[in-house]
């Protein structure tokens, strides 16, 4: 039985990533209304016989058709604009975490810890546990506790990556010399899957993500392990 994480996108896992799951409905919407409306006019116009020829002076309709795709416009970008900044503001964050992107794979620095730090490196194929995700499973999950604000600093060593997990809205360029930052809040715990999504090389397919959200106890549980192995 195929892994639900292969079978589509992961249901939102973040704050931020139900907003913008609100913002795609919205704009949908107002797509939709507008593809009625227009091919109801193109309906209209194909079935209804024509009585005249002449050029008429429709100075309101003119007036409406004017307005009315600017009103759109910004009912689509208000949300919009709201969302970018919520995106872009990082306050008090519990816990900050550097990735730093290589050819190919991930590693990752706990900077409030001393020397927590690990590689991730995707799973092969014959050494997959029965059940896992072909091609998006790791050995070292990258582990944060649930509802509580994470800082993501993200950048490269090598080429240009991008380190984008789509259930917690996440897809920000890991660029060599440069310092990205992001942030998320993991709203309920569990496994969230992601790749590179930035051409990287010829193994570019293969260096996967995995955000493991735990109840605070089991991640001071999990860092006090990783510290000591």
């Amino acid at each position: 039985m195929a892994h639900p994480a292969q079978l589509g996108f992961q249901d939102a896992a973040s704050p931020i990533m139900e907003e913008l799951l609100h913002l795609h409905d919205h704009a949908m919407m107002v797509v939709f209304i507008i593809s009625t409306f227009v091919l109801y006019i193109i309906t209209l116009m194909i079935t209804t016989p024509l009585t005249h020829t002449s050029t008429m002076d429709a100075q309101a309709v003119e007036t409406i058709w004017t307005i009315l795709p600017a009103v759109i416009l910004i009912l689509i970008a208000l949300p919009s604009l709201r969302i970018l900044y919520l995106m872009d503001e990082v306050s008090d964050p519990h816990l900050t975490i550097k990735a730093l992107g290589h050819q190919w794979y991930w590693s990752y620095e706990y900077t409030d810890y001393e020397d927590l730090m690990f590689d991730s490196y995707m799973v092969p194929t014959q050494d997959l546990i029965l059940g896992t995700p072909r091609l998006l499973e790791v050995d070292h999950h990258m582990v944060v506790p649930t509802d509580s604000p994470i800082r993501m600093l993200i950048s490269a060593e090598d080429v240009l990556h991008s380190w984008a997990v789509p259930a917690i809205g996440i897809k920000t360029d890991a660029i060599p010399g440069r310092l990205n930052q992001t942030t998320f809040t993991p709203s309920r715990p569990g496994l969230f899957f992601g790749q590179c999504s930035e051409i990287c090389g010829s193994n570019h397919s293969f260096m996967p993500i995995v955000v493991e959200s735990s109840t605070l106890n089991n991640f001071e549980t999990w860092s006090t392990m990783m510290l000591h192995s």
